[in-house]
C-alpha cells in the first residue's frame, strides 16, 4: 500500500538511509558496552560493571527504537551482523582493555553516535519529519548524558 504521510518518498529513504548508519553505529556501541559489562576488573569493577549494564539496556531500547522508525517510514531494516559492521564507524575491540580504556573507548562511541545523529535529523528537520528529529533528540540527550557519566569516572 502506498504511504501519504506528508513526507516524500525520497526524503523518507534518505532519512531511513542516515537512520541506518544511526542504528550500526548504536548496535556497535551496544556490543561493545556489553562486553566492556562482561570483562571490566580492577577496583572500580562493581561500580563499572553496573554502569556499564545500565548502559548497554539502554542502548538496547535504542536500536529497536530506531529500527521501528526506519520500518513506519516506509523502508526496510538491514539487521545483520555483516550489514552492521559495513555501516558503522565503530568499531570492536580486539583485545580486553583496562577500565580507563573502557571508559574512554565509550566516551569516543557516545561521541560517534551523537555526531551521526545530528547530522540525520538536520535531514529529518528540513523534510518535515518531526517524529525522527524528537526521537533523535531525546537519543542525543541519552548520549550525552550517558557520555557524561563515563567522562566522570576518568
Amino acid at each position: 500500500m502506498e504511504m501519504n504521510v506528508g513526507i516524500p518518498e525520497e526524503s523518507r529513504a534518505a532519512v531511513s538511509e542516515g537512520l541506518s548508519r544511526v542504528l550500526a553505529d548504536t548496535y556497535a556501541l551496544y556490543l561493545k558496552t556489553q562486553n566492556f559489562h562482561w570483562n571490566v576488573r580492577g577496583p572500580e569493577f562493581y561500580s563499572l560493571h553496573l554502569l556499564f549494564e545500565k548502559q548497554y539496556q539502554t542502548l538496547a531500547e535504542a536500536v529497536d527504537e530506531i529500527a521501528e522508525r526506519i520500518r513506519a517510514l516506509g523502508n526496510f531494516v538491514e539487521a545483520s551482523f555483516t550489514a552492521f559492521a559495513i555501516t558503522s564507524t565503530i568499531k570492536g575491540e580486539e583485545k580486553v582493555l583496562q577500565a580507563k580504556e573502557m571508559l574512554t573507548s565509550l566516551v569516543h562511541g557516545h561521541e560517534t553516535c551523537i555526531r551521526g545523529a545530528r547530522k540525520v535529523a538536520e535531514i529529518a528537520d528540513r523534510d518535515g519529519d518531526f517524529a525522527t528529529v524528537d526521537m533523535l533528540g531525546r537519543m542525543l540527550g541519552s548520549h550525552e548524558k550517558m557520555a557524561w557519566f563515563l567522562r566522570s569516572q576518568i
